[in-house]
Parts: structure tokens; C-alpha cells; sequence
């Protein structure tokens, strides 16, 4: 018996999902866009907003970012973590401007008990105390890390898996794949929603990316949020010279995401600022439901707040943008 397009499940091959990727655009597109009508309002885009709390010095050798200790030649300006009050007050401005879930990224390579962490929670209470979803990215955290966020009221917690399990080890060497599926096992035992994507245009095969989305849709139950990015090339990064990839790459990856993963909110996160209105459209026809909203993400250009306002009032979303900007 086939399963009907839309059922929730674990079991998918990359074989399959690469054959779901490589379908005729438009197809893929339909397909797509039928299933998140099944789980999701489509007229609905959640907005968040992301701010760096902590910026650079990352003891990781990321060959993508720009925040690594390990990449010199990065011209980026190292900052100490913000204080609790001064996040709020972003979170709070952020808010007034249309975003629905605030989420704070520290450089660390692991979670460290003490000052910093206990500002790190007062800042998730701060943000939940204003009505906003929270989320943070930290790093590595440990059981009893996790339970204090969770009792902050922490809403999710991002730790992306960059890419496949067979290409990871080109990206990254400081961190090993089952860290990463360590660190998200422990987030999801004390009860938070897991934020785990990756990034696309890296130089991986479109089975690294079948075989990265396999990973994500064998969990149980599937991570609630799916960020999909498109590599932004860094200055001073060892991936400085790639080629952006053609915007049709990061429709094909929403929409396959979203048939194997139909109940997840799919993030339009890093990359969207190269992509016209059209393709952002594209991309949210074929299952995107949620956009970073701001000027910036973490340490890289996004599509800004006045240009969003006119997608989603041109789109007719519910709620669309206001056009003040948000401080994060």
C-alpha cells in the first residue's frame, strides 16, 4: 500500500528524496504546495528575528563562517555578549515591528556554566515574558544546560547539521556529526523544539543534500523548524570563492523538505537576501513558511525590512510586515 503524500514519516530512503528533489520543477512545486495546504495555513509566514549576542572568536573551524577563530582573514569585529537588558529591549523593538520569534546566536563551541550562561537564560525569560517564541544557538550544551533553558521557557533550540553526514567532514573538523546529534537528542529530552537545518552551495552533491534531509525526516518526531540556507561566500573563509547557486537550487530544497518533513515550519533563512521577490515567492509557493526578518543574520546581509514589507503585502500575507525596522 502507498502511503498518501502528506503522511508523516521516518522512513524515507535518500534514494527517494533525491528522486523527489529531480522531479520537473513544476511538479515539484505542486507537490509540494499541496502538502503544506494539508498541515499549514498558506497565507501564513512566520516572521523572526535574529540577533548575535555574541559575536566571533568560535574556537570551531566552520569552513563557512566568518566567526571562526580559525579564519584570520575575516575582517569582523569580535564582541563580548550583550547584556540581558539591552537583548530584551531588542526583542521588544523587534516585536513592535511584526516578528513573532526572537532567536539569539552566541560563537561558542560549547555551552560553559556560569555568568554568561545565567544571562543567556535571563534573556530567554525576558523574551518569553514579552509574548515572543525564543530561541537560541549556543553550541554543544549538556543535560543540565538544557533543563535550565527548558525551565526558562526556552520555545527551541537551533544546532544545525550543516550537511550530510558524508560531506560534513570537508566542512568542519573542531565537531563530529554525532555531536551534533548528541547535543540535538539532549535538547529534545527536556521537552524543547529542535531548529536543525543546513546550508546548501557548500560544494556537496545534491545526495549530500537528499542524504542531509533524510537525516532530519528519520527523526521522531521531525525537528519543528527547518532552516534551509544558501551559502553566503565570506571574505576570508575557505569558501570565499563559491559560486552563489541558482536561486531554482533553493526551490527545489524547500520543496523537498517540505514533503518529507510536512508538519515542520521550513525556514527561508541565509541566502534570501540575493533573491528577488519572484523567487522568494517561488519558494514560499513550494512550502516556506517562516523567513528571518531584519537587516542581518547573525554576522550576513538579509533581505531588509522595507523590501519585506512589499513581499508580504504584494504576496497578501495575513498580518504583513510593517514597514519600521526591527534593532536586531
Amino acid at each position: 500500500m502507498t502511503l498518501a503524500e502528506g503522511t508523516i514519516r521516518h522512513d524515507w530512503t535518500i534514494e527517494q528524496i533525491v528522486a523527489l528533489h529531480d522531479l520537473p520543477l513544476l511538479e515539484l512545486i505542486a507537490r509540494a504546495n499541496a502538502v503544506h495546504r494539508q498541515h499549514h495555513d498558506p497565507n501564513k509566514v512566520q516572521k523572526a528575528s535574529l540577533l548575535s549576542i555574541k559575536t566571533g572568536g568560535c574556537p570551531e573551524n566552520c569552513a563557512y563562517c566568518p566567526q571562526s577563530a580559525h579564519h584570520r582573514e575575516v575582517d569582523l569585529t569580535r564582541d563580548k555578549l550583550m547584556d540581558p537588558e539591552s537583548v530584551i529591549a531588542m526583542a521588544s523593538t523587534a516585536k513592535a515591528a511584526g516578528a513573532e520569534r526572537f532567536c539569539m546566536g552566541a560563537a561558542w563551541r560549547q555551552v560553559r556554566d556560569g555568568k554568561e550562561f545565567d544571562a543567556v537564560i535571563e534573556m530567554v525569560e525576558g523574551v518569553r515574558n514579552l509574548g515572543m517564541e525564543a530561541c537560541v544557538t549556543l553550541g554543544m550544551l549538556k543535560p543540565h544546560q538544557a533543563e535550565r533553558l527548558a525551565n526558562a521557557g526556552l520555545t527551541a533550540y537551533n544546532h544545525n547539521l550543516d550537511t550530510s553526514p558524508e560531506f560534513y567532514g570537508q566542512i568542519v573538523t573542531t565537531r563530529t556529526y554525532e555531536d551534533r546529534l548528541k547535543t540535538l537528542a539532549t535538547v529534545r529530552s527536556f521537552g524543547i523544539d529542535l531548529c536543525c537545518g543546513g546550508i546548501i552551495g557548500m560544494g556537496e552533491t545534491i545526495r549530500d543534500r537528499a542524504s542531509m534531509l533524510q537525516v532530519l525526516a528519520s527523526m521522531e518526531p521531525h525537528p519543528e523548524s527547518v532552516p534551509i540556507n544558501a551559502l553566503v561566500p565570506i571574505a576570508g573563509t575557505p569558501l570565499a570563492s563559491r559560486p552563489r547557486i541558482d536561486p531554482l537550487e533553493l526551490v527545489r530544497m524547500v520543496a523537498t523538505a517540505r514533503l518529507v518533513m510536512p508538519a515542520s515550519t521550513v525556514r527561508l533563512s541565509a541566502g534570501r537576501s540575493a533573491l528577488n521577490r519572484e523567487a522568494q515567492v517561488l519558494c514560499l509557493a513550494a512550502g516556506a513558511n517562516s523567513v528571518f526578518y531584519g537587516d542581518t543574520l547573525l554576522t550576513t546581509p538579509n533581505a531588509g525590512i522595507g523590501a519585506d514589507a512589499e513581499l508580504f503585502a504584494a504576496i497578501g500575507e495575513q498580518g504583513h510586515a510593517r514597514t519600521s525596522a526591527p534593532a536586531a
